[in-house]
């Protein structure tokens, strides 16, 4: 029987158009050469990147490209902090270690709290704002618990207020719909890979008119705002993937996407002592992803039991696999964050992976917590 994989929101499988778009690229040569073969090259990437615009409702040149969203955040912070703006942040305690750590390590930051559900309140971010502020980071949503953030609020007060803001959709990208231009945001940063796209791409959205020194110097691609030879192969397979989304079928896998969810919180709730962690309404969340509080076992038990029952899942208390360390973002929440369960769904994810899902994780909680014994 094949395996459920169900960590979307780490990774997503490379989707066949991308797989092809992929290939079909992978011998380009220099886009930035005269010749006929760097011509074409250019071509292609130039068009990849209005292809990628059109996604997220941005003007082609606001799109740089990067290796990642990981970059593309630390470009943001770099740019922001060497601009002479100031030496203070504001962020929210559940962003991501890639905002949560450049952030604390460049600047004096002010950490804003958030409700039991991941949400942070729009005027408490606005009222850390001061006269030293350089950067206020708001992340669309949430990525271990979907919490859609009050970013229109908060890219609102801060462009009134003067400061940059950067948003952090990552986790959003290609499952909710994104407007660049119209959110009025002064930077975003995108990855290609959890939605299906190529690894090792990603790209930091710029207003237009917003000029930060760059982060990596060497070289004047990307109009000088990051050096590097550019990687026309990722950009023309990710620019697939955009389009596809963009032709409709953003819509159709979110709305399959909440279905597939919604049996799998009520499937949890079934379950003695497993809680659904973040918001329940579909409009207020992330519709791909669910994040459980299971007592009386450790997350890692409930991992390695669902593998070998053919779920693959991830572990909602940490950012890495590697990492042992307590989730920041459900701390902030005020839950218990050990025994915590995250299950993503994506673009290839069938009615048969929730089936397995649900059949496996009573079994695996129940053999767990007969090993461990009374309390």
């Amino acid at each position: 029987m094949a395996r459920a994989y169900l960590d979307h929101a780490s990774t997503s499988p490379l989707r066949p158009e991308g797989k092809a778009a992929l290939i079909e690229w992978l011998g380009a040569s220099d886009p930035g050469r005269m010749h006929a073969e760097g011509r074409a090259a250019r071509v292609a990437h130039e068009d990849a990147r209005a292809r990628i615009a059109g996604l997220f409702g941005a003007r082609p040149r606001s799109v740089v490209f990067t290796s990642g969203a990981t970059e593309a955040i630390h470009a943001a912070v770099s740019g922001a902090m060497r601009d002479g703006r100031g030496a203070h942040i504001v962020c929210p305690q559940v962003e991501h270690a890639a905002v949560r750590e450049p952030s604390n390590r460049d600047a004096r930051v002010t950490w804003v709290p958030v409700d039991h559900e991941g949400r942070v309140d729009a005027d408490a971010v606005l009222d850390a704002v001061g006269s030293s502020t350089a950067l206020v980071h708001c992340q669309l949503a949430n990525h271990e618990v979907g919490t859609i953030q009050p970013v229109a609020e908060i890219v609102a007060g801060c462009r009134e207020r003067g400061v940059l803001v950067h948003v952090d959709a990552s986790a959003a990208a290609g499952h909710v719909p994104i407007a660049f231009e119209e959110l009025g945001a002064d930077l975003m940063s995108l990855s290609a890979h959890k939605m299906g796209g190529p690894r090792g791409i990603g790209a930091l959205l710029v207003r237009r008119g917003l000029r930060l020194p760059a982060m990596l110097l060497g070289g004047d691609q990307e109009r000088g705002r990051r050096a590097g030879l550019e990687d026309v192969a990722a950009a023309w397979a990710w620019a697939a993937v955009a389009e596809l989304l963009g032709a409709g079928a953003l819509i159709e896998e979110a709305a399959r996407a909440h279905a597939q969810t919604d049996r799998l919180r009520w499937a949890a709730r079934n379950i003695a002592g497993v809680t659904c962690y973040g918001p329940v309404e579909p409009g207020a969340r992330l519709p791909h992803l669910v994040c459980l509080g299971i007592a009386g076992v450790e997350a890692e038990g409930v991992l390695l039991g669902l593998d070998q029952a053919g779920v693959a899942a991830h572990s909602g208390s940490a950012c890495a696999s590697e990492s042992l360390e307590p989730s920041p973002v459900l701390a902030a929440m005020g839950v218990p964050d050990a025994h915590s369960l995250r299950l993503s769904v994506g673009w290839n994810t069938t009615d048969a992976d929730i089936d397995r899902a649900i059949a496996a994780l009573p079994e695996v909680v129940g053999r767990l917590r007969a090993l461990a014994g009374p309390e």
